[in-house]
């Protein structure tokens, strides 16, 4: 009788976590780089976190390299919108298509740093920007930094603005982009990401410029020589999900998320400057060599931007955020 009370009370835990994970609900997050990149990593982290917090009844799949939206990032942006992807990661800079606003993260050489950047994302000016994508059926759970940006090709060391001339460099579908290395001398070609690799090893295009993150995970060492520290450029992600999705979930579901969104935000500074040292490292021991720019270079860089600020703010097409943001970080933007 106790054998088989045994077996009854075994077969029905089973049973039990069986039910349990059938009733589940799976979440995929769809982000755009390899699954490599920081920002799978940071991904992974959220799902742990998020699927501990609501006692289990929340799984994900992290989804990388645009597979969801088949590298087409406006299109993804469309889809998280109307729910057909319920959850997605992508940087402010693709958004300003959707979202001008979001361009002032992007001014060149408007941070100074990482933590800057966050108490800027945690003021109420940042706070207000990122809620701007609520009008389009999306809720912002977490703003996530990136490293800053940096310039690699196939010529030379990019050490002054002069460097840059006749370069022909990938950059984002952003005008500001275009504008600001236009202005610097480089050819831009703005393409998705998708088409990166395959156009600098067919030497469509001579470079790029990206957080260090991207060159080591998509291995642009086998097609790139030299990586310049210019720093030009902050980047945060923008964590999404699609609100009428997230009101489906129940209490704990939603604040599971939540939390987890919030949290991994600083975990994710840290665990950026622990992987940039490994990256470094895998760049240069796959032959690439790497350069910072000096004090004098900076200037350079930094005069061409502020030259570029009355079109800066035709893009961003909010006169009174950009002089908000300026005054937070402390810049003159006359």
């Amino acid at each position: 009788m106790k054998k088989f009370f045994a077996i009854f009370l075994a077969i029905s835990l089973i049973f039990a976590m069986a039910m349990t994970a059938s009733a589940a609900k799976k979440i995929q997050i769809s982000v755009p780089d390899s699954s490599t990149s920081y920002i799978c990593v940071a991904a992974e982290e959220f799902a742990r976190r998020a699927h501990e917090y609501s006692g289990g009844s929340l799984e994900f799949e992290v989804v990388p390299d645009g597979v969801l939206y088949e590298g087409d990032t406006a299109y993804g942006i469309q889809q998280l919108s109307n729910g057909s992807i319920p959850f997605m990661i992508f940087s402010t800079a693709v958004y300003t298509n959707f979202m001008p606003a979001f361009n002032v993260i992007s001014v060149p050489y408007m941070f100074d740093d990482q933590e800057q950047l966050l108490k800027y994302l945690d003021s109420d000016i940042g706070k207000e920007l990122f809620n701007r994508v609520n009008f389009m059926g999306i809720t912002v759970i977490g703003k996530w930094t990136r490293s800053f940006r940096e310039i690699t090709n196939s010529k030379r060391p990019i050490k002054t603005p002069a460097d840059l001339q006749g370069v022909v460099l990938r950059v984002p579908n952003n005008s500001l982009y275009v504008e600001f290395f236009t202005a610097c001398g480089a050819v831009t070609n703005p393409m998705d990401f998708s088409q990166v690799y395959e156009s600098l090893e067919k030497e469509y295009i001579d470079g790029q410029e990206n957080p260090i993150d991207i060159p080591y995970s998509s291995k642009f060492y086998n097609v790139q020589k030299y990586i310049s520290f210019t720093n030009h450029m902050a980047d945060v992600w923008v964590v999404g999900i699609n609100t009428k999705f997230l009101k489906k979930l129940t209490a704990k579901e939603r604040q599971a998320i939540e939390r987890a969104g919030e949290e991994v935000q600083d975990w994710n500074v840290e665990m950026m400057a622990e992987k940039d040292k490994l990256a470094l490292k895998t760049l240069l021991d796959n032959g690439m060599e790497a350069n910072e720019i000096s004090k004098e270079a900076r200037q350079e860089f930094i005069k061409i931007s502020k030259s570029c600020y009355e079109n800066f703010k035709q893009l961003i097409r909010d006169d009174e955020l950009l002089e908000k943001t300026a005054e937070f970080t402390g810049r003159n933007i006359n």
